[in-house]
């Protein structure tokens, strides 16, 4: 995942802005963190640099 589109990513069951916490990064890409919305708490995972927007309990 680019570092741009977290001026795009909102959060999908409440369109509040998320926050990032990178694990690993490389070139400029992130390979693997998570997105955590400010308003619900709800966190969601990137993994192999791809966001996974669903709700948990959608996994």
């Amino acid at each position: 995942m680019k570092p741009e589109l977290m001026e795009i990513l909102v959060c999908p069951l409440c369109n509040s802005k998320l926050s990032l916490r990178i694990t690993t990064e490389e070139n400029g890409e992130i390979l693997e963190g998570t997105l955590h919305c400010s308003n619900d708490q709800t966190v969601y995972p990137i993994e192999d640099s791809i966001p996974n927007l669903l709700p948990t309990s959608d996994y």
